[in-house]
């Protein structure tokens, strides 16, 4: 099993979770760019394989120095290449964004005679949804190609393509989001282990009457009176203007209703009846109680989204994180 830790370890950190996740077993990992590769080369020392996923440009010397093992994604990438170092090879079954077509299939065997392949692999354009047939015809595909390729070790599933099932593993799974607390499935989502959590803290409490409104736009309208707190969270700490009337904080054992709109240092939360709520107080938007499958439905949007984002963003901004 691999670990998958590019968009800087999806948002947490690439440095930190790599050394984790090779504290915890991990000796196989794959980055997006070369320059990530690097980062993680120096993080984690000589001993790991690390993968690149966009494969080779302008930056052979860093690919070779930093012991990199580029992925081949078009004819053009296997001649610029050229053998230097082994590599591996990707091959498009129907996502249609990166790697060999099947017409560029012979061409590729015939440019990389001399190149001794580290891995052949594909990528499942919708395995979030584990019955989608559209999955047996890429398995089909990737048997059919890989057949060309009968001493490469071969690598099809990610996250959610390992959970469809062992005929999809081969020698080698990619998980990337699973890593990081979600299940990436469209429906009946495994819940996982929160990886990240995100606090920030109440800055002022306040009793409302009946008739008030709340924040930008007035979009919240207290139909009784009640208690709210305002706390130092907002879009300019990646937490989604979406999530406005739709989100919720963790206090006190209980969610706390976002009141109104998402601002962009500011959130407003009901904390009627909540003994807890005093400034400087830490409210939970993410983390065991606050899963990111959920926040990323209410968002309506991916859980990469909410970590490359949120956690990416309150990583680097004094929020608790």
């Amino acid at each position: 099993m691999a670990a998958v830790v590019k968009a800087d370890g999806y948002g947490l950190g690439a440095v930190g979770a790599s050394r984790a996740l090779a504290q915890a077993g991990a000796r196989v990992f794959f980055t997006a760019t070369t320059q990530e590769g690097a980062w993680v080369r120096r993080a984690l020392g000589e001993g790991p394989q690390i993968f690149v996923l966009n494969g080779p440009a302008d930056d052979l010397d860093v690919l070779q120095s930093a012991k990199l093992t580029p992925v081949l994604n078009s004819l053009a990438q296997i001649k610029l290449w050229d053998a230097r170092a082994p590599a591996a090879l990707h091959i498009d079954t129907g996502m249609n964004r990166l790697g060999i077509g099947p017409e560029e299939l012979p061409h590729a065997m015939s440019a990389l005679k001399d190149t001794s392949l580290a891995l052949v692999m594909s990528h499942l354009a919708c395995g979030s949804g584990l019955k989608h047939p559209f999955n047996a015809v890429q398995l089909r595909r990737f048997i059919d190609a890989s057949m060309l390729f009968p001493r490469a070790p071969l690598s099809l599933a990610a996250t959610a393509g390992a959970l469809i099932g062992a005929d999809y593993h081969f020698d080698l799974i990619r998980p990337g989001i699973g890593l990081y607390g979600s299940g990436a499935l469209d429906a009946d989502t495994p819940t996982l282990t929160a990886v990240a959590t995100i606090e920030a803290p109440i800055l002022q409490v306040r009793d409302a009457l009946p008739g008030e409104t709340f924040g930008y736009g007035a979009t919240f309208t207290a139909a009784e009176k009640m208690r709210t707190a305002t706390v130092a969270l907002g879009y300019a700490d990646g937490y989604l203007r979406s999530l406005s009337g739709r989100g919720y904080g963790v206090l006190g054992g209980a969610k706390r209703p976002i009141l109104g709109r998402v601002s962009m240092d500011l959130i407003i939360i009901d904390v009627t009846g909540c003994a807890e709520a005093q400034p400087g107080a830490m409210v939970e938007f993410l983390g065991p109680n606050a899963p990111l499958d959920d926040i990323a439905q209410l968002a309506g949007t991916a859980p990469y989204e909410i970590l490359t984002t949120f956690a990416g963003a309150v990583r680097k901004s004094g929020v608790r994180a």
